[in-house]
């Protein structure tokens, strides 16, 4: 962006999207919808977590199987978690999201066993892993940590691992969820004693990846961890602080605006 004009008019066309899409009125039709149904912290990470993993393919459909999966559950996901014995996961075995299947959902609520009694939860398990200013390696990291138990190998597709080039565009959602907190009544902030937004990457996908190739914000043109990193670096530049904000203005230009 050498272009300082045309990057000031950029950086007004954006954060007047984020102050139109970062209201509560997005919450229903997306997928954070299904973490709002609870408050408390685990019950959160835990719905936001399985929601965020299912999270690709029409958003309406999305939403509507990612409050089957926490129906599934009950009352509070992470009592389920902890508590839940064989014969309680055998209800999961129906439920199917495009390739994500019951059998993916059983190890899911195993290895988020695992990561709650074995690593101090997945708060903790990022914020031990995390980089002055990226949380991608601690994405890996916890990839690494939740299959630590025996898994299907087909399993370890649900979770996306950019040290293996992928943009991992549904837990760097996931994190915008849980580390942001701008009061505006979306995102949750439930994570921000250890880690900061400014240390947050953008949910990179086909959609935000082309507004921000016709914005002249990204040159890559595969949407992978490269082009995470060329972009963040960009985002970064808008507002140091709170980088990740811009999501809500490069998914509403593409979403909605039909830019």
């Amino acid at each position: 962006m050498k272009n300082t004009l045309i990057h000031e008019d950029i950086k007004l066309l954006l954060n007047e999207k984020v102050d139109q899409y970062n209201t509560q009125n997005f919450i229903a039709s997306d997928p954070i919808s299904i973490p709002h149904r609870y408050s408390g912290k685990e019950d959160i990470e835990i719905a936001g977590f399985l929601a965020a993993t299912i999270a690709w393919g029409n958003r309406k459909i999305i939403v509507q199987n990612g409050h089957k999966m926490l129906d599934l559950l009950g009352e509070s996901p992470y009592d389920f978690v902890l508590s839940h014995k064989p014969k309680d996961l055998l209800k999961l075995n129906p439920f199917v999201h495009r390739t994500f299947n019951g059998t993916d959902f059983t190890f899911f609520i195993k290895g988020l066993h695992h990561v709650y009694t074995k690593h101090g939860g997945m708060e903790a398990l990022f914020a031990k892993h995390a980089e002055p200013n990226s949380l991608q390696v601690a994405i890996s990291k916890f990839k690494e940590a939740f299959f630590e138990i025996p898994h299907l190998e087909r399993t370890q597709k649900h979770i996306s691992d950019p040290n293996k080039g992928s943009a991992a565009k549904r837990i760097n959602m996931m994190l915008r969820w849980f580390v942001r907190n701008d009061k505006r009544g979306v995102d949750f902030g439930i994570w921000n004693k250890h880690l900061a937004p400014s240390q947050l990457s953008i949910p990179l996908d086909i959609h935000s990846g082309n507004i921000a190739r016709k914005l002249g914000l990204l040159t890559r043109k595969q949407n992978d961890a490269q082009a995470v990193q060329e972009l963040d670096e960009v985002l970064r530049q808008l507002d140091p602080k709170d980088p990740v904000k811009y999501d809500f203005a490069l998914f509403g230009l593409g979403i909605f605006d039909r830019f």
